[in-house]
């Protein structure tokens, strides 16, 4: 969807001016100094109003300073105009709720806006707003959708218990509390844009992996913010002078924060910045006219305008003036531009974070590319080409510069094209420019059509501007290269021509951008020579092996397990010295967090591993983290490994195009759904375009995710459809509904997902996945160059674990020259339970020597069931599976892991199978 960013903005607008006498008649001040919680929801009026409330005005009118006549000339023309608030066409924002993903952590009581994306998994909260939404918002943004930098847990805390001290060089030390704050003091209150240094750093991450999180192109808002000036709560305690030593003004948070940080959030400028008014510097306590939300510094916070978001302390207790600047960890372990050589093991050992030329204070020139925005599709037709498209975008600089121009590139840089730019803000009597700016260029269709990309770059009053290529560095900050948007050619309908334009990155670990598909390419090309380097001379080798069974077990701060790149790690030792607390780890204890953790490591993290490693990890199972407590896994095959990506071995026709890239989400829409029983549907997933194939091996799997009650589900499952076929693929499923087994009582979420959704709805897919791949005529390749032949197969099945075996089964019997013999026990709950019995049944009719079926359920009243009733017991493996004695025999087995364990894999051990080398399981 295009983005507009004219829908809500600030007309004839004058930074840090009083706001007219209409508007001090009309709105007076809320009475901030109530005890009520802070509401998490923008106050409805607030989108209505004309104007603000004054934005400097003392309480008591004695207090009010006297100004000259010129000045109050000044004033009073401005205030005719005042500041004019429009009232947003935007979709209307979610109320925050409370977000499941919060739930067993610190946060868990804090009300949050649903479609925030979360850069850091479930804690510490990092999130942006989805790029759209934000500009859809156009010049100030809603205070739930704003973005969020937390370190640690949100403090609890009050309004009327709650002081900030003022300290150090000063003549009168004080505890000021917000009643003081907002009574005492002349209120200041203007727009200011806020931006994390991490602002774009996945793009730096795509490069090469920087010690910060992904951030997308929307680290970035602004709000109208109101409190006392900095200033004036100094000069009220006495500041002392420079020459008495007085050279620097240290901030102090709430937060307690963990591991290397040991110590609450703090910061410090220098004191020359802080006494200036020009500077506009306020202890905040409102944001657009609501008292602040608890994620950003409920009750107090600082607002530096022109600097970057990391040294607005949050959560404010303490004010101090020194002689040199903040000793606290994070004012010289974050917030640094380093040399691009300079890696995490150089900066520690050389002393890099203590050189003061690389701290970062005001925010560099910057824009991006708003509209087209990411996967937007513009159709080549006889309307679209007789009118010019807009593109759109935003731009900012830091300490108070104004932007003054924004230009866009069709050709590489070799042309320039100026934009119009919007400035919703006036500057400040100093002159200053504290907010974004939005720029628009239109440019015909015929242009976009010849052209690869849309490059932006942007130039301030001092004639900064953005350098053509991305520079590297440690952290990750500051990143403003030309942001690239590239255009590439689709067909959006039948017979139509579009463009479909991509951005570089989307934020956190959310697959796309074109970024990632180079990346991509380049780990395909290199993938043989990763996979012999898995094992090297300083990894402990010899350790053991796990279930993921075993690992689950252990999920408490006494002994805290986790699966990364499926290695086990005990990291029960770390937990105190975690720099992201304790919570980070324990809220993933127990599972397979390895995408959180590639998403916000470095390679030193990586390298530390190997000291907490305590062997490997089985590769029997696969459970999402996200709802591996909830639910039972419904995974049609059974458990699969995850990460056991492979490439594409089409065994279909090769002149068709295969569906699957590995590493890649594909969206695909159901187009029908079929009750084979009442809990058993068929669905057909229709193929991005007809010609396709799935572009699945025999033996592999796909994994489908969806977001669910908004936790992210994958589940894997194996189609029952051929290899080769063209245009859809489907997925034969048990719907485990909830309420129907006590031990799962919410049933399967991915199964009555997908029952739910209406025919047209698309869902996720990606693969290959899994260690078995049936390569024909017997042959199995087992990954790492391995492979094993057999001339004869003994499959046993249990459930839904039949489609990966039914595949094997179907790519055999398609091929005439294949002579496996096989020999199948399916074991089922009931006669009505088993599936594909029909298809089974007929294939053993049809191919009596090359297939056998055997089957067992638990319960039957009929008297002329001629199979076996029970359970899978030696007897019944003895009399219909081949002996395992000789190594043209092989096992294959899937269903659920209690039958494995307790029936199956012992039972082939007393029929001469060597269930490590002869038994394959999916």
């Amino acid at each position: 969807m295009a983005t507009w960013v004219e829908n809500r903005r600030f007309d004839s607008l004058e930074n840090g001016r009083p706001t007219g006498r209409r508007a001090m008649k009309l709105n007076r001040p809320q009475p901030i100094g109530r005890t009520d919680p802070p509401s998490p929801v923008l106050n409805a009026d607030l989108l209505s109003m004309s104007s603000f409330s004054p934005s400097c005005q003392p309480t008591n009118k004695a207090e009010q300073p006297e100004t000259d006549t010129e000045e109050e000339e000044e004033e009073e023309a401005v205030a005719e105009e005042g500041w004019r608030w429009s009232s947003p066409a935007a979709d209307p924002l979610p109320p925050p709720v409370l977000d499941p993903r919060d739930q067993g952590t610190s946060d868990d009581w804090i009300p949050r806006n649903p479609t925030l994306v979360r850069l850091t998994g479930k804690h510490p909260f990092n999130c942006e707003p989805p790029l759209a939404r934000l500009m859809q918002h156009g010049f100030i943004t809603p205070a739930p959708l704003h973005y969020v930098r937390n370190h640690g847990a949100v403090p609890r805390t009050s309004w009327d218990d709650w002081t900030v001290e003022v300290c150090g060089l000063v003549r009168r030390p004080a505890k000021l509390t917000m009643k003081q704050l907002v009574e005492e003091f002349p209120a200041r209150e203007l727009p200011v844009t806020l931006v994390c240094a991490g602002n774009r750093r996945k793009e730096q991450n795509m490069v090469k992996q920087t010690i910060g999180f992904n951030w997308g192109a929307a680290g970035v808002s602004t709000s109208v913010w109101r409190g006392t000036m900095l200033c004036d709560v100094l000069t009220r305690c006495g500041i002392l002078s420079s020459r008495r030593g007085a050279f620097n003004v240290c901030f102090e948070g709430a937060e307690d924060l963990p591991g290397g940080g040991g110590s609450k959030y703090g910061t410090s400028i220098k004191r020359s910045i802080a006494m200036d008014p020009s500077n506009d510097i306020i202890l905040a306590y409102m944001q657009n006219g609501e008292k602040l939300m608890p994620d950003h510094g409920f009750p107090v916070r600082m607002i530096i305008p022109g600097f970057i978001g990391g040294r607005m302390v949050k959560w404010l207790r303490r004010i101090m003036v020194t002689p040199v600047e903040s000793n606290n960890y994070y004012h010289y372990k974050d917030n640094r531009v380093l040399p691009s050589h300079v890696d995490a093991e150089l900066a520690d050992s050389e002393g890099w974070w203590y050189k003061p030329e690389h701290i970062i204070n005001e925010l560099n020139i910057n824009s991006a590319i708003t509209t087209p925005g990411h996967d937007d599709v513009l159709p080549i037709d006889s309307w679209t080409t007789q009118k010019p498209y807009t593109l759109r975008g935003y731009a900012y600089s830091g300490g108070g510069k104004k932007v003054t121009r924004a230009e866009v590139t069709l050709d590489g840089g070799e042309t320039w094209l100026v934009c119009n730019l919007s400035h919703p803000e006036k500057p400040s009597k100093y002159g200053k420019y504290w907010c974004w700016c939005f720029w628009s260029l239109d440019v015909e269709v015929l242009q976009l059509l010849g052209a690869k990309e849309i490059a932006v770059r942007a130039w301030d009053q001092t004639h900064n501007t953005q350098p053509e290529k991305l520079v590297w560095n440690l952290m990750g900050m500051m990143n403003n290269c030309w942001f690239r948007v590239k255009i590439n050619v689709c067909k959006p309908h039948r017979g139509e021509v579009g463009l479909v334009f991509e951005h570089p990155t989307l934020p956190g670990n959310q697959s796309g951008g074109w970024m990632a598909r180079q990346k991509h390419l380049e780990m395909s090309e290199a993938a043989q020579a990763m996979k012999k380097s898995v094992s090297t001379p300083f990894m402990n080798t010899s350790a053991k092996k796990f279930t993921m069974s075993e690992v689950k077990r252990h999920c408490t701060e006494e002994s805290a397990w986790v699966v990364i790149h499926d290695h086990v790690y005990d990291c029960t030792a770390f937990l105190k010295d975690h720099p992201g607390g304790a919570d980070s780890i324990l809220i993933n204890a127990g599972t397979d967090c390895t995408d959180e953790f590639d998403a916000i490591h470095s390679d030193k993290a990586k390298a530390m591993l190997d000291a907490y490693r305590l062997g490997e990890l089985i590769p029997t199972g696969y459970s999402s983290s996200a709802s591996a407590n909830s639910s039972p896994n419904t995974s049609v095959h059974g458990a699969v490994n995850l990460f056991h990506l492979s490439t594409i071995n089409e065994t279909a026709a090769p002149s068709r195009p295969a569906a699957l890239v590995p590493r890649e989400k594909i969206p695909c829409r159901l187009v029908s759904k079929t009750a084979i029983s009442p809990d058993v549907r068929v669905f057909r997933f229709e193929l991005p375009s007809k010609d396709q194939v799935l572009g699945l091996p025999v033996g592999k799997h796909i994994m489908v995710s969806a977001t669910i009650d908004g936790k992210l589900c994958i589940r894997a499952y194996t189609p029952v459809s051929p290899v080769d076929q063209v245009g859809h693929f489907d997925l034969l499923i048990r719907v485990y509904y909830k309420g129907v087994n006590p031990t799962f009582p919410k049933g399967g979420l991915m199964s009555q997902h997908l029952d739910s959704l209406p025919l047209g709805s698309t869902v996720d897919i990606k693969g290959p996945v899994g260690h078995i791949e049936y390569a024909g005529r017997g042959s199995f390749k087992l990954g790492q160059g391995k492979r094993r032949q057999a001339k004869r197969l003994a499959m046993i099945a249990g459930g839904t674990g039949i489609t990966p075996i039914y595949q094997v089964i179907q790519a055999v019997l398609s091929d005439p020259s294949d002579e496996t013999q096989m020999h199948l026990v399916y074991a089922n709950r009931s006669e009505e339970g088993i599936l594909l019995r029909e298809e089974l049944d007929g294939w053993a009719r049809q191919h009596p020597t090359r297939l056998k079926v055997w089957y067992v359920v638990s319960q039957c009243g009929k008297k002329d069931w001629q199979y076996s009733v029970g359970y899978v017991t030696e007897e019944v493996l003895r009399g219909n599976i081949p002996e395992g004695s000789t190594p043209e025999t092989l096992a294959l087995v899937c269903g659920p892991p209690a039958m494995l364990e307790l029936a199956v894999l012992p039972n082939l051990v007393k029929l001469g199978y060597d269930v490590k080398d002869s038994c394959l399981q999916f």
